[in-house]
């Protein structure tokens, strides 16, 4: 996972927290609603940010590769 992965996962996460304290949702049903609120959201500015640099955010990889990779350079 990329900088850039985690940061949009953070921000759909963070998103989707204050999205649902203003409208309190009730039901499984309002949450989920919620959390697709979230999730477009960082969706349409991973899809901003890659039309402006012109690289794809999503990568393969996970946390535990790029360690490794790390790792290997030390």
């Amino acid at each position: 996972m990329t900088n850039l992965e985690l940061v949009l996962n953070m921000l759909a996460e963070a998103t989707t927290t204050e999205i649902s304290k203003e409208n309190n949702p009730k039901t499984f049903a309002d949450n989920k609603k919620i959390a697709r609120k979230g999730g477009e959201i960082a969706g349409d500015t991973r899809k901003q940010i890659e039309a402006q640099t012109g690289k794809k955010i999503v990568s393969s990889q996970n946390a535990k590769v790029l360690k490794e990779d790390k790792n290997k350079i030390k």
